[in-house]
């Protein structure tokens, strides 16, 4: 096993690992842990109930915290004509068809979130190798396939964070920087934890909300106490 820096181990000291915290106390240490010379990302991780491999507990979905994410999203979108107007109203940073596929098979990706309209997925399709691995490719289910192209660039822009469940159960999504008021960290991190509840399968028995910790980009995990929300 790799051993872990110093910050990291004197970081380390300040939590107890066999404790859960209370939402408030779980994001305040999560922030003095966050001793990095940049602004981290704080992050929640979530262990759930569910079996991905069931196609009506894979949960995926968007939503826009609020007080942001605290990072600025370049967005590009696939459209044309009017909504193609509507997009570079909206403040999208790039808007266009055929030249964005031709860029991105050339391996640009100079963006962070992509936007397209459903006329334009056939085309967008075919960038799926390309887009898929990187968890780039647009999906209904985020939101950023549509025809409301105006709301889903103003919802990316506002501090929209995606959410989806991977082969191990595990659904992590930041909801902050370190730098942000404590206060607005645990708005988001309790906006995030409701969403998550709200979108629980209706097959899902059991324990849902099996584990849920928080952390610094370069910190350690702290478990958070969600009794209250089961």
């Amino acid at each position: 096993m790799a051993k872990r820096g110093k910050k990291y181990q004197e970081a380390e000291k300040l939590i107890d690992r066999s404790k859960t915290y209370e939402i408030n106390e779980a994001v305040s240490l999560a922030k003095q842990t966050a001793k990095a010379s940049f602004d981290e990302t704080m992050e929640v991780a979530f262990r759930l109930g569910v079996d991905p491999k069931k196609a009506d507990q894979q949960i995926r979905g968007a939503m826009v915290l609020p007080h942001g994410t605290g990072k600025t999203q370049r967005v590009l979108v696939f459209a044309k004509g009017e909504k193609a107007k509507e997009a570079e109203a909206a403040g999208a940073d790039y808007v266009g068809e055929a030249e964005f596929i031709e860029k991105i098979n050339g391996g640009w990706f100079d963006f962070d979130v992509i936007v397209a309209t459903p006329d334009m997925m056939a085309e967008v399709g075919k960038l799926g190798r390309v887009l898929g691995p990187r968890g780039l490719m647009p999906n209904p289910k985020t939101g950023t396939v549509t025809f409301e192209v105006e709301k889903a660039v103003n919802d990316i822009k506002a501090g929209q964070v995606e959410y989806r469940v991977d082969k191990q159960s595990n659904v992590h999504v930041p909801f902050g920087k370190a730098s942000f008021d404590e206060n607005k960290l645990v708005e988001n991190l309790e906006a995030i934890i409701d969403q998550i509840v709200k979108v629980k399968p209706q097959s899902s028995k059991g324990n849902y909300l099996k584990n849920v910790s928080v952390a610094s980009t370069m910190g350690p995990g702290v478990k958070v106490d969600v009794s209250g929300y089961k």
